[in-house]
């Protein structure tokens, strides 16, 4: 399953890419006149957008969710468990962070390894016994072993980047401008309004795939797969009652159960797969005690939140 979910992603990586240079290819056809103008453009608005979120990621998050930083003094059940679990993924123990909010939910945050943040909301504290916790900082310590915050950054940006190129390319046509006027204009608004979504629907599937992952990852080097099965539970049960009331749409990839809840097409729209289906195949899992994730040793210690 583990390699399949990488083939899945690498896979969706592809699509979305290949999206990037259509979408930008008719903005530099139509616009500039030149199809590899419009892909440079669109490439240099990609790379913007994931330095910013390449390096700033970890701190909007934690403005945007209210989370602090605490030591293991501050948080000594969540802080023992970190450090218990960590040497298992080859990771140091990442620093910590507390939500005050009291919907139990969880989330990893931070671009790699030497950077990563693990956080978690007081309600889950209060919801979980040991156990669950165990099995919910598993999911999140995978997380940061396979990068997936890098991972879901690349894709938002590139599905940002080409909903950018959709609206310069919709304005440029209904107002005339543009010096590719051999391109044929209905090519030009069906990609227009159909390549936007396209790109959310595969960016919401990396992230699904992605949370699969994690919980076969976290549930086989815990060697215990009904630790998460049975906090999942909880946890929907709890976040279909009360929501998160902080955080934004943007970031409900991090966190382990969505945080939000809508109706309609919210299952096709959604950053998660359904919470059943994560259970079932949790319980699928037949605990191996010579199962050993491919690890890569830390090389550096972790950087610690400043005390001045």
């Amino acid at each position: 399953m583990i390699a399949g979910s990488s083939a899945k992603t690498a896979a969706l990586f592809a699509a979305v890419a290949a999206l990037f240079v259509l979408i930008g290819g008719l903005v530099g056809e139509f616009v500039f006149g030149s199809f590899l103008a419009g892909l440079v453009v669109a490439l240099g608005l990609s790379l913007v957008l994931n330095l910013v979120a390449y390096f700033a990621s970890d701190r909007l998050v934690l403005w945007s969710t209210h989370a602090k930083i605490v030591t293991p003094a501050e948080a000594p059940r969540l802080a023992k468990a970190v450090e218990e679990l960590a040497p298992r993924f080859g990771l140091v123990a990442p620093r910590l962070a507390l939500v005050p909010s009291p919907t139990p939910n969880a989330f990893a945050t931070g671009r790699d390894e030497r950077h990563a943040i693990v956080a978690a909301t007081e309600g889950l504290l209060g919801l979980v016994d040991d156990r669950e916790l165990r099995g919910v900082l598993a999911h999140e310590l995978a997380h940061v072993r396979d990068r997936d915050v890098l991972v879901m950054t690349i894709a938002a940006t590139l599905a940002g980047a080409i909903s950018y190129a959709a609206q310069i390319l919709i304005f440029s046509s209904l107002f005339g401008g543009g010096r590719g006027r051999q391109v044929n204009p209905l090519v030009l608004v069906v990609a227009a309004v159909t390549a936007p979504i396209a790109a959310i629907l595969i960016r919401l599937a990396i992230s699904r795939t992605r949370e699969y992952r994690a919980d076969d990852v976290g549930a086989r080097t815990l060697g215990d797969p009904e630790a998460l099965a049975s906090a999942l539970a909880k946890l929907e049960t709890a976040n279909r009652r009360r929501p998160l009331a902080v955080g934004s749409p943007a970031q409900a990839s991090l966190y382990i159960v969505n945080p939000l809840r809508g109706g309609g097409l919210s299952g096709l729209f959604s950053t998660h797969p359904p919470i059943a289906e994560r259970i079932r195949r949790l319980r699928a899992i037949r605990p191996d005690p010579s199962y050993r994730p491919t690890i890569r040793a830390p090389s550096v210690a972790p950087l610690r939140p400043s005390r001045g």
